[in-house]
């Protein structure tokens, strides 16, 4: 019988270990909106038009969109996956068109908007400081 060494990893710094619990948190923000979304369309929300199909055209094709990327995107960022922050990035993109471009068919959700900028600035300081760090350790 061979026996295989256990993998020895080293251990993650501060800044990698702070890196991925804030993308496990960005990912369970992702499948709290993606509930509120599958909510919404199931019409358990007390909503004048949130029941699928009492909902506009527009927010219907929204809905169902992020409805399904942003579980997607929860995943991906849980899993530390390459993909997890380029779907996010989709999705808050997507919410930011609506609310920030379309506000006479979405409304205004100024908080949402605020969330996604400032999850934004984070993680591009994460992976700024990611590559200072490797590239003075290259040197």
């Amino acid at each position: 019988m061979i026996q295989s060494s256990p993998s020895v990893l080293p251990p993650l710094s501060a800044s990698e270990t702070m890196f991925e619990t804030f993308l496990r948190a960005v990912a369970a923000l992702c499948a709290g909106l993606g509930l509120l979304y599958w909510i919404r369309l199931l019409g358990f929300y007390d909503g004048l038009t949130w029941r699928f199909d009492l909902m506009p055209v527009h927010w219907q094709v929204a809905a169902v969109c992020l409805a399904v990327l942003y579980p997607f995107a929860a995943s991906g960022l849980w899993m530390l996956a390459s993909w997890g922050p380029v779907i996010w990035f989709v999705c808050a993109l997507s919410e930011t068109v609506m609310y920030a471009g379309f506000p006479e068919l979405y409304g205004r959700r100024d908080l949402v908007l605020v969330v996604h900028a400032l999850t934004a600035v984070i993680y591009a300081g994460f992976r700024l400081h990611r590559w200072a760090r490797r590239r003075r350790e290259e040197k």
